[in-house]
């Protein structure tokens, strides 16, 4: 077989076996004999050793290519990173020096990692090693170089999403203790919501349920096969200091969780809260951030500033920043529409200064009016972080109403709510559109 290669890549101990002789030097003469082929020996955490041409007296006068000294956690699969690395370059022309820095940088990664093909690095990750003048050398404790890893290795990407929004309790529970209806009423109506978002969507996967699990559970099993963006809140309804709806472990209840389910949670929160406030929340979300990672959940932040207190156009992106300096950062944030264009600069150059990689922000509706929501679209329109929105009151409120009134049947609820959705769906997209130019979204 050797004449027909290539390339040929091997531990010393391969290239022995190769040889047939255990001496390396001999080994990859005698193999030379055999074939043009540009072999590469691998040395472990020495690096490897290339010879694209005459082999010479000593292993160490070929190509040397040093390794990186992470500390070793888990070698399965250090061998095909390796290759995937060296293969990348080795494809594209690169020159052979720089195909066997890949590969090593690509072992380096994955041995400091569990795992094997979960832990093979992404193209940005492996930009980023290289870029760094000095990296821990237990690589797996560097917090951006998972960051870069989990966030480009997010199975779906999201140009546009659009949200019915119909995770509410308390709301549900306060419309039906005032309307005298029966609570069962309210897991039956969220069902609608589903069928809503499946008339107006037809299998578009740019479509999205916010669904809880009180209230929402049979809905969110319906969902399990749709190919819609589905997330679920873990927050108490109402709650400051956030408090999460489930056991104080958080992680445990999150592994109930199926991967696909986005876990929202939603804090009413100010840059400028008492200290002892601010602490209390942001240990929470930390709490839930790492408990998201380590359950491989994606993460939505939903941040809405108190009634009352102050705001100006750099208010909620302090908020976003506060949030990246403690090292929360998560895939996608849920922000109150504003009118002003710099509070959405500032919100824009605060998320991609700390995280180039968010999925994006959506709008939030707080139940108000449908033009205003629409006015709201054509300020948040001209700035590529906002993908959409996930609103909620403004398209099922009137519906729900008239369902737990027993004044609307099934096919009245879902055609409202469906209405209401495709009015908001298409006015984001005329917004979009009309701000990029004309061209789409």
């Amino acid at each position: 077989m050797l004449p027909l290669c290539d390339l040929i890549v091997g531990t010393e101990e391969e290239i022995h076996i190769l040889g047939g002789v255990t001496d390396t030097v001999s080994a990859l003469t005698a193999i030379r004999g055999l074939t043009n082929a540009v072999i590469v020996c691998k040395r472990g955490a020495d690096g490897c050793v290339a010879f694209p041409g005459a082999i010479p007296g000593a292993v160490t006068d070929g190509l040397v290519v040093p390794g990186y000294p992470v500390e070793v956690f888990n070698v399965l699969g250090a061998g095909d990173a390796f290759m995937a690395g060296f293969l990348r370059g080795w494809l594209r022309d690169e020159p052979l020096e720089r195909c066997c820095a890949w590969g090593n940088a690509c072992g380096a990664i994955v041995v400091s990692r569990h795992g094997c093909a979960p832990a093979m690095p992404t193209w940005p990750e492996l930009e980023w090693f290289l870029a760094q003048p000095s990296l821990p050398r237990r690589l797996r404790d560097s917090a951006e170089l998972e960051h870069i890893h989990w966030a480009t290795t997010r199975r779906h990407r999201y140009d546009e999403l659009t949200v019915l929004a119909v995770d509410h309790r308390s709301q549900f529970e306060d419309l039906a203790r005032e309307l005298d209806a029966d609570p069962a009423r309210i897991p039956q109506f969220k069902a609608l919501a589903l069928r809503a978002v499946e008339r107006v969507a037809g299998g578009d996967d740019r479509f999205g349920l916010l669904l809880d699990g009180r209230y929402g559970f049979d809905a969110l099993a319906s969902a399990a096969d749709a190919p819609y963006w589905i997330g679920r809140p873990i927050e108490e309804p109402k709650s400051r200091p956030v408090v999460f709806e489930s056991s104080a472990d958080v992680a445990t209840e999150l592994t109930e969780w199926p991967l696909s389910h986005v876990v929202k949670c939603l804090v009413f929160y100010h840059p400028d809260d008492p200290e002892d406030l601010r602490e209390r929340q942001e240990r929470q979300l930390l709490r839930l951030f790492d408990a998201c990672r380590k359950t491989r959940h994606e993460m939505l932040a939903e941040v809405i500033v108190p009634a009352g207190l102050p705001v100006d156009a750099t208010t909620v992106a302090r908020a976003i920043r506060r949030f990246y300096a403690i090292g929360v950062k998560p895939d996608w944030w849920k922000l109150e529409p504003v009118a002003d264009p710099n509070a959405w600069r500032n919100i824009e150059a605060a998320v991609l200064e700390n995280d180039p990689y968010c999925r994006g922000v959506v709008l939030l509706g707080l139940s108000a009016p449908e033009e205003e929501l629409l006015a709201s679209f054509q300020a948040a329109a001209p700035f590529g972080i906002v993908k959409g929105f996930a609103v909620g009151r403004t398209i099922f409120y009137d519906a729900a109403r008239g369902w737990l009134a027993n004044r609307l049947d099934e096919d009245e609820v879902v055609a409202m709510m469906a209405g209401k959705l495709k009015t908001l769906v298409d006015a984001w997209r005329q917004a979009r559109a009309a701000a990029m130019g004309g061209r789409a979204a």
